[in-house]
């Protein structure tokens, strides 16, 4: 863990290191994707039933590659009842968000006479990965399936790692209770070539969404183009803007619930109590010594984990906005003030109340978010990213005789004289 202090000499050199530190795939992860990219679109379901055997265990080719439709209704049916009513929340609240995001058609005539305007559709068939290797995640499917269903997409599939075959349960349930048409059993970059180009028995979608590791965001990467893709998502972030008065033992929890995704996440503290960055760091131990997931939170905290101590929190959107982190948790009594100055976040999170975790489950904005400073030009999962936009023109014949000879102007200006003569023909010139 770093510990830094503004007002030392080298800390702008020393910040400038974190903030450039993008701890992402290397050259070998790049060649070794595009490899597999190759091989499926080659091969088909071999390649995918090959590399399905050596990293998953399980070959495809001699159990069900597609999962019933029958055992995730089952999966669902068989949750806890305060579980199931747990998923229903979440599912409830996400889909309530991410219906008010849905765009509305337009159309105007203009003073010209013109009639312009637009009309959102959604693509055909979308493509979820969902993660099934360190740990299974029933809230990122939520969180991907429910804003596609939202948008009007017909086709949801999904794609994920079943180890040794085996899917956990919650992940199918969260597929029924979310309306996913089709689960199948395979993961890692095969799956998004899969998903990209089609096989035998998966076809193509149009857009492929979710998290993974290393290898299936650098699939997404190499495939933009083929297909169209939420973001290129690298290791999870958090950044927490503290004052002096916070629970040092909540801080430092919030801190390690994003250490303990990856042991490439990072989290950051920022805080203007030197005194209570002592009392985080000694805090961090002791919820180390409590977390099942110890081992992958200590390797993230121990070599990326980093406390700033400013002379004054006024300091810390400038350092923030830098960062452009995946999720900002503002915990101070005027959360609202250092808010305003934040121009660079995947999510904030305002007030001592609210921890990053409760935006991961029920809080109803997408949990799928930039990271690695891609918060300066990106945004969110939502439900724009499962539609598009198709503009329309109509002109009349006054409407033309308006404004065409603008346009046959520009178009001789180009060279263009093609362009200019189907406008001239209708003018009669």
């Amino acid at each position: 863990m770093q510990r830094l202090k503004s007002n030392q000499p080298d800390f702008a050199r020393a910040f400038a290191r974190i903030v450039k530190d993008r701890r992402e795939s290397d050259e070998n992860v790049t060649r070794d994707v595009q490899v597999i990219i190759e091989d499926v679109r080659l091969r088909g379901d071999a390649a995918l039933a090959e590399y399905t055997a050596k990293f998953d265990q399980h070959s495809p080719a001699d159990d069900a590659w597609r999962v019933d439709p029958e055992a995730c209704r089952d999966a669902y049916e068989d949750l806890a009842p305060d579980l199931r009513a747990a998923l229903e929340l979440a599912a409830q609240r996400i889909r309530t968000w991410h219906a008010a995001q849905l765009p509305q058609d337009r159309e105007i005539t203009d003073e010209a006479g013109l009639r312009l305007g637009a009309r959102w559709r959604a693509v055909d068939g979308a493509g979820l990965y969902v993660p099934g290797g360190r740990a299974a995640y029933p809230s990122s499917l939520l969180m991907n399936a429910i804003p596609a269903k939202v948008a009007g997409v017909e086709r949801l599939v999904v794609v994920t790692p079943a180890p040794k075959g085996v899917i956990n349960p919650l992940v199918l349930a969260a597929a029924h209770l979310a309306g996913v048409d089709e689960v199948w059993k395979v993961g890692g970059a095969q799956a998004v070539a899969a998903l990209a180009y089609g096989t035998q028995r998966i076809r193509a979608v149009d857009v492929i969404t979710g998290p993974g590791n290393a290898w299936v965001a650098e699939a997404k990467r190499q495939l933009f183009g083929v297909v169209g893709i939420d973001m290129v998502a690298g290791p999870s972030e958090i950044l927490v803007i503290a004052d002096g008065q916070n629970d040092p033992q909540w801080i430092a929890a919030d801190l390690l619930s994003q250490a303990e995704h990856d042991p490439a996440a990072q989290a950051i503290l920022i805080t203007d109590d030197a005194t209570f960055a002592d009392q985080v760091a000694d805090m961090i131990g002791v919820e180390l010594a409590m977390l099942p997931t110890a081992r992958v939170a200590k390797a993230s905290w121990d070599e990326y984990g980093v406390i700033i101590v400013v002379d004054s929190l006024e300091e810390a959107p400038a350092l923030a906005n830098a960062l452009a982190a995946e999720h900002v948790e503002i915990a101070t009594a005027d959360p609202e003030a250092l808010f305003a100055k934040i121009r660079h976040a995947g999510s904030v999170f305002l007030g001592r109340m609210t921890p990053e975790a409760i935006g991961d489950y029920v809080a109803g904005p997408n949990h799928v978010l930039p990271t690695g400073r891609r918060a300066r030009f990106s945004s969110g999962l939502s439900v724009l990213d499962f539609m598009k936009r198709t503009s329309f023109i109509a002109a009349s014949e006054a409407a033309v005789a308006a404004i065409g000879p603008a346009a046959i102007a520009l178009a001789d200006a180009e060279g263009l004289a093609a362009h200019a003569r189907s406008i001239e023909l209708r003018l009669g010139i």
